[in-house]
């Protein structure tokens, strides 16, 4: 061959696989954007898909829900008295010693809070651990308008800021943890389930008809309104029974505990913890009927809890302090001794028909079981007695006027009907002269409704603005026959004895009241 042939042959050799891997790069390039192109158009697509939740659920591992609330009421008080006096062992009785005077009765009077404002908020925290194991907590701050000084003037128990009730007492503008607890549930695969925490105790059927939402609390409203620290063990027993929905819960807490804090390395706390420990049964609960059977009791009660409270001159005076009228000491409350123990039990049954009308009846039973001892605001539902001395001066404490243990019972019912745009409701409840429940976090300003000694009616009307947006007007009165609503501590005396001058109480007490209130509520 010719070197000329050869070369062009040679040549044609090496040109030829650049020429194709020219055309298989062009090749891979068109190939590389259009997968790309496509790529694009997932995204968007994907992008387009994804609404808020989704993204939030994705991003965010705490799910933070939550309501805002504005509420005006105007609260009037008929018959107010303040009228102490001390029972003592002699002849003439209690009258000698009486504030009040021989032939005197007490001056009762009527109060009016003409317009009176309060803000609520509360955060709803949750979050998912692992696949059984789930965090729920709830923060809330409530105030009166133009009040951030967290403690009350001493005038009643209701106006006592401690652990288990600030959620629900206006305090000013601390945001407080009102739950914290972990969920641990199907442990070993099995329906049973623990939980370890601040405890979602308030706002349970069938209360939370008329605050116009879902099931706030596990144990019955009618019972128990009451920030717990402590534990629940449930089980799920629908698959033994066939009762849709039932649960058993064994529930524990500690309501005070005696010695961190209060002084304990003096060597002078002879105070006990406070525990509490019972069952909780939601015998069925099918989304339109719900039964439930609650039984507890709360060990070595003291008389009282820790909080803080500003002193009142009035009581100053009765401890030989001189008071400086706008100017009122604030001072730490410790219990001064376990004054017995309460057992509590409560039936509840709530229905929801047909045509969206909720009608529920509660029954409830409490006893309080006496030890004999007493602290400076009394006993277990008993006064102390005091002896005098031979010169007629008042001598020590003696005893109580009380030592037996005392039922209490208490009848709930109420009915919620659909109208228009909102629903219209009724309740009514009745306690009689021992009924002693757990309910002092409820949100009434009066007082919790459903620790009366006596009658409470309430009748509201709900008006939804949207779904996440409602208003509501109520009117709230309430008849007392009996002193010390919301309180084991102290004898109960009859109103119309106290206002007759015949019968005496340490704290102001009331014939009757009533609340007009109106508020706002947005959810987010």
């Amino acid at each position: 061959m010719k070197p000329t042939l050869v070369a062009l042959v040679v040549s044609q050799a090496l040109i030829l696989p650049q020429a194709m891997a020219a055309d298989s790069t062009e090749k891979s390039i068109d190939d590389l954007k259009r997968q790309l192109a496509e790529v694009t158009e997932e995204l968007e697509y994907l992008s387009e898909r994804v609404n808020k939740p989704e993204t939030h659920a994705a991003t965010d591992r705490v799910l933070i829900t939550g309501d805002f609330r504005t509420k005006a009421h105007t609260l009037h008080y008929q018959d107010v008295v303040w009228s102490p006096g001390v029972t003592v062992a002699t002849p003439m009785g209690n009258m000698p010693m009486s504030m009040n005077g021989p032939g005197f009765v007490p001056t009762a009077q009527d109060i009016d809070n003409d317009v009176f404002y309060t803000t609520r908020l509360r955060l709803n925290l949750k979050a998912k651990v692992f696949d059984n194991v789930s965090f729920a907590g709830r923060l809330t701050m409530f105030k009166n308008w133009g009040d951030s000084t967290q403690v009350n003037v001493f005038d009643s128990w209701n106006s006592f800021t401690m652990d288990g009730t600030n959620s629900g007492h206006p305090n000013g503008d601390t945001v407080r943890v009102e739950r914290a607890y972990f969920d641990w549930k199907n442990i070993g695969g099995s329906e049973l389930y623990l939980s370890i925490g601040r405890r979602p105790s308030s706002y349970g059927y069938p209360t939370n008809f008329r605050e116009n939402e879902l099931r706030g609390g596990t144990p019955s409203g009618h019972l128990v309104n009451f920030n717990f620290d402590g534990a629940t063990l449930g089980y799920h027993t629908e698959h033994l029974t066939g009762m849709e929905g039932q649960v058993v819960r064994f529930c524990y807490g500690q309501g005070y505990e005696s010695q961190w804090g209060n002084g304990e390395l003096f060597g002078n706390t002879s105070v006990d913890d406070v525990n509490l420990g019972g069952f909780n049964i939601d015998i069925l609960n099918d989304g339109t009927n719900f039964l439930q059977f609650i039984l507890f009791g709360a060990k070595d009660v003291a008389d009282g809890f820790k909080g803080t409270m500003s002193m009142p001159d009035e009581l100053l005076a009765m401890f030989g302090q001189q008071g400086m009228g706008n100017v009122t000491p604030i001072v730490r409350y410790q219990p001064s001794t376990n004054i017995g123990d309460i057992y509590l039990s409560g039936l509840t049954f709530a229905r929801e028909e047909d045509s969206g009308i909720k009608w529920f009846t509660s029954l409830g039973w409490t006893r309080t079981d006496p030890n004999g001892n007493f602290g400076m605001f009394g006993g277990m539902n008993n006064d102390p007695l005091y002896g005098m001395n031979e010169d007629g001066s008042l001598g020590a404490p003696i005893g109580t006027t009380d030592n037996e243990a005392h039922d209490g019972y208490s009848i709930y019912a109420g009915v919620q009907i659909p109208v228009g745009d909102g629903k219209f409701g009724l309740e009514y409840n009745y306690g009689s002269k021992y009924w002693t429940p757990f309910t002092q976090a409820q949100d009434d300003p009066i007082g919790s409704k459903l620790a009366t000694r006596g009658h409470a009616y309430e009748g509201y009307y709900i008006h939804d603005i949207n779904p996440k947006m409602f208003v509501k007007f109520a009117a709230l009165y309430y008849d007392f026959e009996y002193t010390g609503s919301g309180s084991p501590v102290g004898a109960p005396q009859n109103i119309d004895e106290v206002l007759a001058g015949t019968a005496f109480t340490m704290l102001p007490a009331m014939d009757t009241a009533f609340d007009v209130n109106a508020s706002i509520t947005v959810k987010f």
